[in-house]
């Protein structure tokens, strides 16, 4: 069995590392091409049509995960290689994607390399892709800044600090974990639509909770938050509510 194969590093002494110990450890890798500028993987992978991707994750300009993200449908086994990024070592375990963490052992590689080939012949690649990417997404948009407008002007405030969203009387009080809260003049059905993401739910009318925050749920229709806070959630939504965590 033959494996298209194709190295994404943007250091060429990474690139050729991985290629000796490849032709050396595992011969049924053919290695199709090597891509030092992750800019191009695209219309490469796209054009050679790969079974199997080694790529690293931290590069200048243009991360593993940025390469990963522009394909709607990544059907080919991937590899991740990285020296540091425990994050990223997270992510990647959580989907049963192959790693190898620099500098490459060779018992690791072929472990990885036969674990890469039986994902291949099971052709079940794709859906723990999209786990990945989605796992990438919900990380990407917790650390994003928003923009708040507050009575004092103009408010640039983490995503993941913000705990939850109260509507009081067409204004909204946004809540979070580091700071005093900030009483916005617009409504919380601008928020509802800011933060429309599966990380942030609409418990109640008056409520936007980020999930991420929600330690318990109280049996009289209430949530607890970060922070000891409780609000409530609405009766209508109460059995949706407890899907969304039961199959999460």
């Amino acid at each position: 069995m033959s494996i298209k194969t194709i190295l994404i590093d943007d250091e060429p002494k990474a690139i050729a590392i991985l290629k000796n110990k490849i032709e050396r450890l595992c011969p049924d890798l053919e290695i199709v091409a090597t891509i030092e500028k992750p800019a191009l993987a695209f219309d490469i992978i796209n054009e050679l049509q790969p079974q199997l991707v080694f790529i690293d994750i931290a590069m200048p300009g243009m991360s593993g995960f940025d390469v990963l993200e522009q394909f709607k449908k990544p059907q080919f086994e991937i590899i991740f290689a990285t020296a540091f990024d425990q994050y990223a070592l997270d992510a990647i375990k959580q989907c049963a994607i192959g790693y190898l963490v620099k500098p490459i052992d060779n018992e690791d590689l072929v472990e990885a390399v036969t674990n890469a080939t039986t994902n291949i012949e099971q052709k079940n690649a794709l859906v723990k892709n999209t786990q990945l990417l989605e796992n990438i997404n919900q990380e990407n948009f917790q650390k994003k800044k928003i923009v708040i407008p507050s009575t004092d002007g103009l408010e640039f405030v983490k995503v993941k600090s913000i705990t939850h969203c109260e509507g009081v009387d067409g204004y909204t009080k946004i809540h979070f974990t580091n700071r005093k809260p900030i009483l916005s003049s617009s409504s919380i059905g601008h928020f509802k639509k800011l933060l429309s993401h599966p990380d942030f739910y609409h418990v109640h009318k008056s409520y936007v909770a980020n999930t991420n925050h929600i330690i318990k749920y109280l049996n009289d229709g209430y949530v607890t938050l970060t922070g000891d806070v409780t609000i409530p959630v609405a009766r209508a939504k109460r059995a949706e509510f407890l899907e969304k965590f039961r199959s999460s």
